[in-house]
């Protein structure tokens, strides 16, 4: 039996009961309201200056620090991970990107990144970063711990690298890194570590505690679940939350207090959601495995996969995104195949109710590794529909690339 804390909540009891503090319901709900409002008032020029000066992350000074609809949900997001100093919510998961990179980094600095990280990371580093003055190393995802910790010690055109960011499994080719292991090399020569961490959430992967500095999701996919709002978070630990906080007040990042409602809202049912996901895209997955047209799946929770052994050894379960391999195909008959299903939308994103189908080529978006292949890439999301009836939509979609290629 484990043997938990007086006290000590489960993930999916936390995912109920975080940020229902009385502060922030008023004591007579069970949801923190929707608090809309820009100007604070105060009671005396003292108290404004009072506010003014406070350090605290949730207490009223003006719109832009948000107010208990926001830090509602931050705190719920924090409790997910514990040993967590803090959350800040941003407008998207590239916004909450940027600026956790924009926290630890500075003019002259060395960033490390994983070369499957999502496109508008890797845009961000290579335009943005590099006009400040900070170049990026990529490194295989693959790569061995001692490569990768050989890496850390390395001198580049600005010296040693001074933060890493993985994202782990990637969301195109879904290589599994040993972010513990990256992390204790890591701290041990004082880097900063970041990890995109959308894909399996802190219910499936608990960053903190695996022990990652900053730990990053685009809320717009599993935390809202609903295909409605966007949203991206940082959850930090203590000795980078004051400077993830500052950096946030000075880009003007600030989300809305509905968005921040709907978030909360589709908190609550992440654990349940996520399962029938998990459970969805399994299914869906060895189907695939099982069809003579797919060279791969690349699902994480497959021993097939590319680090499938390090994701059973870290994760707690998977979730509904994955890609597979059409072999000896050409991109026409991809394109048919995606075309041909009704269940599945054609779109970008992920993590919402309803089932995606996307064509996606990682080869433009590879600096230390070149993806090779034997056809072409599809990414599937996987929703809450019956997988039998997505499995049937499927096999539609394989008879049109069969009629075209006939």
């Amino acid at each position: 039996m484990v043997d938990r804390k007086a006290g000590a909540k489960r993930p999916a009891t936390t995912l109920v009961t975080g940020g229902r503090r009385e502060e922030w319901t008023g004591g007579a709900v069970v949801n923190p309201p929707v608090w809309r409002g820009s100007t604070h008032l105060y009671d005396s020029v003292a108290g404004l200056r009072a506010a003014k000066g406070a350090v605290q992350p949730n207490g009223f000074f003006y719109g832009r620090r948000g107010g208990p609809t926001h830090w509602a949900l931050a705190d719920a997001l924090t409790e997910l991970e514990p040993g967590a100093a803090g959350t800040y919510l941003f407008p998207s998961g590239v916004a909450a990107i940027a600026c956790a990179l924009l926290a630890v980094l500075k003019p002259g600095d060395t960033l490390l990144m994983t070369d499957n990280a999502y496109d508008p990371s890797r845009g961000f580093a290579s335009d943005w970063l590099r006009h400040w003055g900070v170049t990026t190393r990529w490194f295989d995802p693959m790569a061995g711990l001692d490569e990768i910790a050989a890496l850390m010690d390395e001198d580049g055109e600005n010296g040693p690298a001074a933060a890493i960011l993985l994202e782990s499994p990637g969301s195109l080719t879904f290589e599994v890194q040993d972010v513990p292991g990256i992390c204790a090399a890591a701290k041990a020569r004082g880097l900063a570590t970041l990890l995109d961490n959308t894909w399996a959430t802190p219910l499936f992967f608990p960053a903190i505690t695996k022990g990652v500095d900053l730990t990053i999701l685009a809320g717009t996919k599993y935390i809202g679940g609903h295909s409605d709002l966007m949203l991206g978070t940082v959850t930090a630990t203590k000795p980078y939350w004051t400077a993830l906080r500052r950096t946030a007040f000075q880009f003007g990042q600030v989300i809305s207090p509905d968005d921040a409602y709907l978030a909360h809202r589709g908190l609550r049912t992440l654990d349940v959601r996520l399962r029938r996901h998990e459970s969805n895209a399994l299914d869906i997955a060895r189907w695939l495995e099982r069809r003579s047209e797919v060279g791969a799946v690349l699902h994480p929770a497959l021993p097939s996969c590319p680090g499938h052994a390090t994701w059973a050894h870290d994760f707690t379960g998977s979730t509904g995104l994955f890609s597979f391999v059409l072999s000896d195909a050409t991109d026409a008959q991809a394109a048919m195949l995606i075309d041909a299903l009704s269940l599945f939308g054609i779109g970008y994103s992920w993590g919402g109710f309803e089932s995606l189908a996307l064509p996606v080529d990682p080869r433009p978006d590879r600096s230390a590794t070149q993806w090779t292949a034997d056809g072409p890439l599809i990414r599937l999301s996987i929703g809450l529909e019956h997988s039998a009836d997505l499995i049937a939509d499927l096999e539609r979609g394989f008879a049109a690339m069969h009629d075209m290629g006939a």
